[in-house]
């Protein structure tokens, strides 16, 4: 490993340390402080953000960038200012009669430094919020954005240095190797957003150090659409839900499972609807391209691969665009050995599954790893609660896709291999705390009853014990 950058990172991480040390319980006021100040960065170089992510991403809807990655980042800076002083009050806890007149208080405590490691898909959103809830909780942080995004990675590390001293928040750019590094510095947590495979990798070089992890994974996300669904709305909602930042989402659909009789027209109608939202893919300004020459590649692989293993491919479109936008692409009569049958796709193609009962659809998603989100589409409320009940995953949205990432009243992470670990709201507060628990004694406590030298009083009293417990 490159020398001055191994010494770069932990005066880094040093210096925040020494901070943190300095002021290991930072006040409602400095914390409220640090989120205004976020926020107002946010509000203030929002434009410049999107301009940069378009940037980077060859085209990206600025809409896109308005909605996913500055108003998220608002919104959770909004609701931690507003809830803060409650989620810092340390909390009086139920004290069994037989430790009366003690007294359980639980204490929310900063850990101290938090490592937040960036993906590129949702640079400015999945590097700010995780942010949020560990300034919200009074730690220091140091973030890592993504070597894909350079110009927003750039701009982010500039306005942190603008806004925030560097042993409050810094941002440290660089490429694999810099990620690679900073992965195996020994913070007082790390929040990684990324792959499954790079999860692992990133889970190992923590636990060197026994440091605790937040994994936010990815997987195989079904939509399971029930023969009781309005086929319209769903296919409207899916479309939607595939097509966001050009299905570079970590919990966009990733196949749909549907009734065998349905398969057909509701492929009909979602590439309809396709056609709707985007009219035209070539030069369309809402419509966003492909992260990067290889990730594009990558994508017409999987296409090209279930073709040469006879499914069909229909496309949206006839466009042929010249950058790296990619016509929206369904895959139907898929065989379940093709490769976008078995990796996570993260791009606008839509394998889509028939199925004859529910027990099969329930069969095919539990064959596979648990996913990071699962949706179900459908009126025929026992059909949804058995769904529920008989699988797994990070979250749900019910006719719907993608929405249940933004509730900050609910947690949100994965499962098994989708990820471990949460945060939103103060599920994210308490992700970045230590809630150490806390029994005050009464001077006049009876537990002096249990000392030694033993004898008939203590077994009396331990058979009460038994009796009132």
């Amino acid at each position: 490993m490159d020398i001055a950058l191994q010494e770069r990172l932990h005066l880094a991480l040093t210096a925040q340390r020494r901070a943190f040390d300095a002021e290991r319980m930072p006040s409602e006021a400095v914390r409220r402080d640090r989120l205004q100040r976020l926020l107002g960065m946010t509000r203030q170089h929002g434009e410049a953000l999107a301009a940069a992510m378009a940037q980077d991403f060859g085209h990206r809807a600025r809409q896109e960038s308005l909605l996913a990655d500055l108003f998220t980042v608002e919104s959770a800076a909004r609701h931690a200012l507003k809830r803060l002083r409650r989620w810092m009050k340390p909390r009086r806890v139920e004290t069994p009669l037989h430790f009366l007149p003690g007294r359980n208080v639980l204490m929310r405590q900063p850990l101290g430094v938090v490592g937040i490691v960036a993906p590129w898909n949702y640079p400015y959103y999945l590097a700010m919020a995780p942010a949020v809830a560990a300034l919200a909780a009074g730690n220091r942080v140091l973030i890592k954005p993504s070597e894909l995004t350079p110009a927003t990675s750039a701009l982010m590390a500039r306005l942190v240095g603008e806004c925030f001293a560097p042993e409050e928040m810094q941002v440290i750019t660089g490429d694999a190797e810099v990620g690679k590094a900073f992965t195996q510095l020994p913070f007082d947590h790390l929040f990684f957003t990324g792959s499954t495979p790079v999860g692992r990798i990133v889970a190992q070089a923590a636990a060197k150090n026994l440091v605790p992890v937040t994994l936010e994974l990815g997987g195989k996300s079904p939509a399971i659409v029930d023969r009781s669904a309005d086929l319209a709305l769903t296919a409207s909602r899916l479309a939607f839900g595939k097509l966001f930042n050009a299905g570079q989402t970590c919990v966009a659909p990733d196949y749909l499972l549907v009734p065998r009789e349905l398969a057909e027209p509701l492929t009909e109608r979602l590439l309809a609807e396709m056609r709707r939202m985007y009219p035209r893919i070539a030069g369309n300004p809402d419509y966003t391209a492909i992260i990067s020459p290889r990730h594009h590649a990558r994508l017409q692989g999987l296409v090209d691969d279930a073709a040469q293993r006879g499914a069909r491919v229909l496309k949206s479109h006839v466009d042929h665009p010249d950058d790296r936008r990619m016509v929206p692409t369904l895959l139907l009569d898929v065989p379940a050995d093709a490769t976008v049958m078995q990796e996570e796709i993260f791009g606008p193609l839509l394998p889509v599954v028939p199925y004859d009962q529910l027990d099969d659809a329930l069969a095919q998603v539990n064959r596979g790893d648990r996913p990071l989100a699962l949706y179900w589409f459908g009126q025929d409320a026992s059909a949804r609660d058995r769904v529920m009940r008989e699988t797994h995953a990070g979250g749900v949205t019910v006719n719907d896709c993608l929405w249940h990432l933004g509730q900050e009243e609910q947690p949100f992470g994965g499962v098994g291999a989708s990820g471990m670990g949460a945060y939103h709201g103060e599920w994210g507060f308490r992700t970045f705390s230590k809630e150490k628990p806390l029994f005050i004694q009464s001077r006049f406590a009876g537990t002096r009853l249990f000392q030694p030298p033993y004898g008939a009083t203590f077994e009396k009293l331990l058979g009460l014990l038994k009796r009132i417990t």
